[in-house]
């Protein structure tokens, strides 16, 4: 009995040993562990929110569709997924031309074992069973790529087309995640599929029938490009940024925007997911509780006013038209339109349109990802960093005459002023009749150096980085700070060459982008403010029940990224220049401004430039208007427009989208509408949109 009771007391020692080994060294890891497998939290994904125009017009939706899913469980082998695939195939069609060639391999495998046994031999299978470098995952596998690699094309072509659709089925099972949906079929899923999958859900374990959706863009390829792509439930996370979602509790199958408008604003797009806590044993679910209500994605009001900027693409392809074929037009391809508010930056239109051999495509991109030599729209700036430096005074004459600098051809001007080859001009009438003599004038006394005919002209790579970091006050020459990525500051060229400098002065050294243009011309337009532009405009909660716009939950300010270091005087000279521009007979732009009722200002510009090594010609124009009280600026840039002198599709462009402007905001006038955007009570403006986005 001593023994006995002594035996007694060794086990009940040692159980108590375990058990303090169990519960308080091992404790915390078992915990986890019975969590793991046994309460999952899964989340759902949610409709993302739609984007409107400035008057909440709806730019991109979402569409419902019926969708067949399948939901694996933790315990589910690959015989019981490959049987439900059996049993959907006779119930649904499903399209196979996904499926490939290793597809169909490792479909092979599964059906027939014993064959693919067959195919490596029993001794080869120990060869790498057996190898102690090997571990018994990396020898079967070595074994795996053996049977694939050994199954023939007889093999594979014996499947039937039944056999691909449920190879098809099956491979979508396999692609999934545990306990989290995966969309089988959500186009073409027809009412007769869901009625016959909803009466046979008890023979198809796993499979379910719901609605999904798919994003539609309801003004077709209008500003397409811009609007972004979002990635499919196929597609899942993409690859290039899966780490930084999955760090942000992203799961690997969720749609992101992949590009620009649904990239950029995807932290608000996205929404909240539903969570539901899978209460699970033995890989099975043996219930589900709601933990949180999914919330669809926050609405996202653009800038961009869709009416003007579908009327804008029309203008620029109808300008196109008339010369694209011509033999002085040969080489243009694309025109592009940025207009905006001077004041606010908000973008109104981002407009860009390509030519090619399928017709015309969507090119908005190009306003801010694309830069070319733009001439003498660049002008003001020249003036205004002549007088930012003090080598130029407001009003004052400069002598325009051609210039001989030593073992340079001749540079003059394109024009004669009264029938003379040499006569003194004011600042503002070198902005008029765009004199080059002027701008290099200005250029040599910001360098140190006087004109003397025949001598050299000695300058240093400093004082081009005096002209640069005068334009990028302006906003020419560095990004303009718009809330969308990809964007191109343009091209700067190599500080070793002395008349390049005279070249950068007149606009055909460096390249900018239209976008920069009309930052440019509304710095001079709003006395010297240098304005962000921004193509968002407000952030909403989602739609009501009746159907309108939910309250704002953040709206964009204006931000002021600089103040030139210009006095009013200083700005106002160049603000007259601009006027003259389009008022004097003189002008560049006179023949198409001058009686235009809105009484506008601005630039033009032609630039020498090459397309594939032949010389062609850029034309652009700035403007803004009205010119005493400026609520709206913009700029045209045709690329490779001519060969010579003719046409100026650039000023024709740039008169009808004005014209378009003012047509349209009277009529929006007359019928009572706010012109400035959605009519709407701000509500619940506390929510800070940088801490949302700051991560994209």
């Amino acid at each position: 009995m001593n023994l006995l009771f002594f035996a007694v007391f060794i086990m009940f020692s040692l159980l108590i040993v375990r058990l303090g080994v169990v519960q308080i060294v091992n404790g915390e890891k078992y915990v986890k562990e019975v969590n793991r497998t046994e309460d999952v939290i899964v989340k759902n994904g949610v409709p993302r929110g739609k984007i409107y125009d400035r008057y909440g017009n709806v730019m991109v939706d979402n569409i419902s569709l019926n969708a067949i899913t399948y939901t694996r469980a933790q315990s589910t082998k690959t015989t019981d997924m490959l049987e439900v695939a059996e049993k959907l195939a006779q119930l649904i069609e499903k399209d196979a031309s996904e499926v490939t060639d290793r597809d169909k391999k490792d479909y092979w495998i599964v059906k027939n074992p014993e064959k693919a046994l067959e195919k490596v031999p029993k001794k080869e299978r120990n060869k790498y069973l057996n190898d102690e470098e090997l571990t018994e995952d990396e020898a079967n596998s070595k074994i795996y790529q053996l049977q694939i690699k050994r199954i023939t094309d007889k093999e594979i072509n014996s499947l039937s087309k039944k056999d691909l659709e449920v190879l098809a089925i099956y491979r979508e099972f396999s692609s999934g995640y545990a306990l989290t949906p995966q969309i089988i079929k959500n186009k073409g899923v027809t009412q007769k599929e869901m009625a016959v999958v909803s009466e046979n859900l008890y023979r198809l374990p796993g499979v379910n029938i719901t609605t999904d959706w798919e994003r539609s863009y309801v003004f077709g390829p209008t500003l397409r490009s811009i609007l972004g792509n979002v990635s499919s439930a196929k597609e899942g996370l993409p690859k290039e940024t899966a780490e930084s979602y999955l760090a942000k509790d992203y799961t690997r199958n969720d749609r992101v925007g992949k590009s620009y408008v649904e990239f950029q604003y995807e932290n608000v797009l996205q929404g909240h997911k539903e969570a539901i806590h899978n209460v699970t044993k033995n890989g099975s679910v043996l219930e589900s509780l709601l933990v949180k209500e999914g919330q669809q994605g926050k609405d996202v009001l653009l800038t961009i006013d869709t009416k003007l900027q579908q009327e804008v693409e029309k203008i620029i392809q109808e300008e196109m038209s008339k010369v694209l074929g011509t033999y002085n037009s040969r080489f243009l391809d694309r025109a592009y339109v940025v207009v905006i508010n001077p004041n606010t930056g908000e973008l109104l239109t981002l407009a860009g349109k390509k030519y090619t051999s399928d017709g015309f495509q969507d090119d908005a991109l190009g306003t801010f990802t694309s830069s070319y030599e733009v001439g003498s729209a660049a002008k003001g700036a020249t003036i205004m960093t002549g007088y930012m430096t003090g080598v130029l005074t407001p009003g004052e004459y400069i002598v325009d005459e051609p210039l001989y600098i030593k073992d340079t051809p001749k540079k003059s001007s394109w024009f004669n002023v009264n029938g003379a080859q040499t006569a003194a001009i004011s600042d503002a009438f070198a902005l008029e009749k765009s004199s080059n003599s002027y701008m290099w004038k200005v250029a040599m006394r910001i360098a140190g150096t006087r004109y003397a005919p025949g001598q050299p002209l000695n300058v240093d790579s400093e004082d081009f980085t005096v002209i640069r970091n005068h334009f990028a006050q302006f906003g020419l020459g560095v990004k303009t700070g718009l809330d969308l990525p990809g964007e191109s500051p343009g091209f700067q060229g190599p500080n070793n060459v002395g008349g390049k400098l005279l070249d950068l002065a007149i606009g055909q050294f460096d390249t900018y982008t239209p976008l920069q243009l009309a930052q440019y011309v509304s710095t001079i337009a709003n006395d010297g403010y240098r304005i962000q532009p921004h193509i968002l405009k407000e952030v909403r909660e989602p739609i009501n029940e009746r159907g309108k716009l939910g309250p704002i939950s953040y709206e964009h300010t204006t931000k002021v990224l600089n103040r030139v270091s210009a006095t009013e005087n200083q700005i106002n000279q160049v603000q007259q220049g601009f006027y003259q521009v389009y008022h004097r007979s003189n002008g560049t732009g006179y023949k198409e401004f001058h009686d235009a009722p809105y009484n506008a200002a601005g630039k033009t510009g032609t630039a020498e430039a090459y397309y594939n090594g032949t010389p062609t010609y850029n034309t652009s124009i700035i403007g803004y208007a009205p010119y005493d009280n400026p609520e709206v600026a913009f700029s045209v840039l045709v690329p490779w427009q001519h060969q010579n002198t003719d046409p100026y599709t650039n000023k024709e462009i740039a008169r009808r989208v004005m014209d378009k402007y003012f047509e349209l905001k009277k009529q929006r006038a007359a019928e009572g509408k706010n012109t400035s955007g959605v009519d709407f009570t701000v509500e619940n403006a506390d929510e800070s949109l940088e801490t949302q986005t700051e991560e994209n």
